[in-house]
């Protein structure tokens, strides 16, 4: 046999070449390029619409090679698209929820014939999303679009919803937020990124083909994303959604800030997410998760390798057989090998090893895949990675250690844990501070997964039933909470510098001594650190009726030290010490009754029956939370494939609160209750007119159970203490209530680091008119205040 011409298996494989890359092989999409000219419009009421003295940019294919240009859209065009967007929605939304779930589902039909093309121009593009990605998105919103009458009552679409893109962003990202739009009877103006603006544009032209009315989904292309704040000045807009890289998200966060449009963010381009393996993993399949992870799938995310002592030198040598032989990666451009070059030089020097495919990485755009071991968490290149195909490798010894490790980055988007003890992965997943972890999985997506970007990665909620709400408003709002507006010329370096001691008004025939009043910080009722203090006055006169502490930066900054410390130890505590410390507080307040009754009346000027009757409410609501705050919870996922998923409702942290004029009792129990039973530490910051039931009611705190240091209350100027709120990275959301100046400020700063916010401009001098209906014992108005006082996890357990 030594002279025979029989080949083996092996040689042949040596031998065999990968064949060239026809043009053919994206003939569909070309074809309808070429049917464009080349030259891609804009969807407007629609139609496509390619007027001819419009700048255009050009649209490159994942190789970078420019493949088409497309038309940038200017104010004409984004105020043509407003008013058909606007048209659009009254039909849209005037179908019934039957007829809005027909035409989802025949577009999945439709797709059946052009299902070639859309894959071929996102494979074209880069912009990752297959036909079969897109039918079964379509399925299961259709599927919600047929129930939103029956199971999610008491709430209607927002209006006409703009949703945003960056260039680097998928075209699933893109319809993440699009379809469940359009299926709670919104219509949606797309403002896509350049790699996913042929294919948004050939969807819109399908969901004409499937029935959609003229004008429900309009595509606007745009040579950056501040196209999005154009969109956004538009007034027919209600709601701004974003998904893409943080950068982005900053810039268009600071460009909306003050037109009255909220804006959500979904930072998915860039995070950090740890892929952590432990010593009871399955190593061979942990060790290709990671390679497939990290090298071979588009890189969205980075990852950060975590992996146990006493497995590390088994785990190295996987990985050295793994990359062996691996080809290049090619970038994005030269600066991006400059960049990689620097942060592996930093880790050599560190005394960091390096894993590489090739002993000598090629000159040029290319660099080998690399895994960089014995890095310290804190190196530059852990923290803020590179765009290159670069894995850094960390050691733990126990899960503690290893849950560290994942929570150090300040990205919240996934985690991958691998380990065969069910125990350890689900305690370890409840650990982490991320919206998505997968056991012995990595990167599943499925429109039935909510998914919140936990820390820096997010502001909203997609996908499942909890993603919908962000495109509907509850029915305990009287009025839009955020009215149009213009953004008001503002410094923001100097707003809240300057405080101005409030004029206070009580009801007239009042007569007492002054009283001072404290405030609560850390559980102890305190002076303001500075000392100062603000004089309550009777309107038109100068008697004073009370003093209250003056606070500032250095009150927030010991509220939030305490409210950190406390607010862990309170979520271990479970549900039924929760339920427990809230029907506590309730009979705490009234036994305070006919105290906190004589301030309302005093501060307000209401009469005492009006009094009694926000008593009564305030009691009852403590008491509604207690009831509620264990009703609600996650539960199991319906996955189209094997496997086990389920959801999991998480505290957001330390929430501050600026509280409002209206109704100063009642709407203060409300979000209290709101914000501890679900789990959450608070700053809240009493009305600046009515300051006096917040300060009476912190004897109830005082004499319930609640952990010292859990509810904080600090005093003084309200745009003074929203610029100490805003500016501390600890807080992750923030509730308010006040000037329209106030909310331009948060929505401008608020942008990085990122924070949840949920903004109320008060309607007129008294803060009386229109908003939150606070009086309304309705189911609404609690579910609208648990959902924005948690962010979900969804945890995917596959099966063989």
């Amino acid at each position: 046999m030594a002279g025979s011409n029989i080949r083996t298996v092996y040689d042949i494989f040596q031998s065999m070449e990968f064949g060239p890359a026809a043009a053919s092989s994206y003939a569909v999409a070309q074809a309808w390029l070429d049917h464009h000219s080349l030259s891609l419009g804009l969807f407007i009421d629609g139609r496509f619409v390619c007027p001819a003295d419009r700048q255009s940019f050009s649209v490159v294919d994942s190789r970078g090679d420019s493949v088409c240009s497309a038309v940038c859209a200017v104010e004409e065009d984004v105020s043509q698209c407003a008013s058909s967007a606007v048209s659009g929605f009254r039909v849209w939304s005037g179908l019934s929820c039957h007829q809005r779930a027909r035409v989802l589902l025949r577009l999945v039909s439709v797709l059946g014939q052009h299902g070639q093309c859309l894959s071929e121009l996102c494979e074209l593009f880069g912009a990752s999303c297959s036909a079969s990605t897109v039918i079964r998105l379509l399925q299961y919103y259709s599927g919600w679009a047929q129930l939103r009458g029956t199971l999610i009552t008491n709430w209607t679409p927002l209006g006409v919803v703009a949703v945003v893109n960056s260039d680097d962003c998928s075209l699933y990202s893109l319809l993440l937020k699009v379809l469940p739009a359009l299926a709670m009877g919104n219509s949606v103006i797309v403002v896509p990124g350049r790699r996913s603006a042929p294919p948004a544009l050939l969807l819109g032209q399908l969901f004409m083909e499937a029935g959609l009315p003229a004008g429900a989904l309009n595509v606007l292309n745009g040579g950056d994303v501040l196209l999005g704040a154009k969109v956004a000045q538009s007034p027919g807009v209600s709601y701004v959604t974003y998904s893409g890289n943080k950068h982005d998200a900053a810039m268009l966060c600071k460009a909306t800030a003050g037109m009255g449009v909220p804006v959500s963010v979904s930072p998915c381009i860039g995070a950090t997410c740890p892929f952590i393996i432990f010593e009871s993993a399955d190593l061979d399949s942990a060790v290709g998760g990671v390679i497939e992870a990290a090298f071979k799938k588009k890189k969205e995310m980075h990852w950060l390798l975590c992996v146990q002592e006493s497995v590390l030198d088994a785990v190295l040598a996987l990985l050295r057989l793994h990359v062996t032989g691996m080809k290049c990666v090619t970038l994005d451009n030269d600066e991006d090998r400059l960049v990689v070059d620097a942060a592996v030089r930093e880790a050599q020097q560190q005394g960091a090893m390096l894993v590489q495919s090739c002993a000598a990485p090629p000159p040029g755009a290319q660099y080998p895949p690399t895994v960089v071991c014995g890095a310290a968490p804190s190196s530059p290149f852990v923290v803020n990675p590179s765009p290159g195909p670069l894995l850094p490798l960390l050691t733990f010894r126990s899960n503690i250690e290893a849950v560290t490790l994942g929570n150090h980055s300040p990205h919240g988007q996934a985690a991958s844990i691998w380990t065969e003890d069910l125990t350890l992965a689900l305690e370890t997943a409840k650990s982490l501070s991320v919206g998505s972890v997968w056991v012995n999985s990595h990167s599943v997506s499925d429109p039935c997964m909510p998914v919140s970007g936990h820390k820096d990665s997010g502001s909203c909620t997609d996908g499942g039933q909890e993603g919908l709400y962000q495109f509907l408003c509850s029915s305990a709002s009287s009025s839009p909470l955020l009215p149009r507006s213009s953004p008001v010329s503002m410094d923001y370096s100097t707003f809240g510098a300057t405080a101005v001691p409030p004029v206070i008004p009580i009801g007239s025939g009042h007569a007492s001594a002054p009283k001072s009043y404290l405030q609560l910080v850390g559980g102890n009722a305190c002076k303001s650190v500075s000392g100062g203090s603000v004089a309550v006055r009777a309107a038109g006169g100068d008697s004073v009726l009370a003093y209250c502490p003056d606070g500032g930066r250095k009150d927030v900054r010991n509220a939030v030290e305490a409210a950190v410390k406390v607010q862990p130890g309170w979520i271990r505590k479970g549900l039924s010490v929760r339920v427990h410390s809230l029907y506590s507080l309730a009979g705490g307040l009234e036994a305070k009754r006919r105290d906190i009754a004589l301030s309302i009346s005093a501060q307000t000027g209401v009469s005492k029956e009006e009094a009694d009757e926000e008593m009564e409410l305030s009691i009852n609501r403590l008491r509604d939370w207690a009831a509620y705050c264990d009703k609600i919870q996650g539960g199991s996922l319906p996955m189209p494939q094997s496997g086990s998923a389920f959801s999991i409702p998480e505290a957001l942290g330390v929430v501050g609160v600026v509280l409002p004029d209206k109704n100063p009792l009642l709407s203060m129990v409300t979000v209290l209750g709101a914000a501890i039973a679900t789990g959450n530490a608070v700053i809240m910051v009493p009305s600046q007119r009515y300051p006096l039931p917040a300060l009476t009611f912190i004897q109830v705190i005082q004499s319930s159970d609640l952990p010292p240091g859990l509810v904080n209350i600090v005093t003084g100027s309200r745009d003074q203490l929203t610029v100490a709120l805003a500016n501390h990275s600890v807080i992750k959301a923030i509730w308010y209530w006040g000037s329209a100046e106030g909310c331009q400020y948060l929505q401008y700063t608020c942008a990085n680091p990122l924070k949840t916010l949920c903004l109320e401009c008060q309607r007129d001098e008294e803060g009386k008119d229109g908003g939150m209906d606070w009086t309304r014992c309705h189911s609404s108005l609690l579910e609208e205040m648990w959902r924005k006082a948690v962010q979900w996890k969804s945890v995917w357990i596959p099966t063989a």
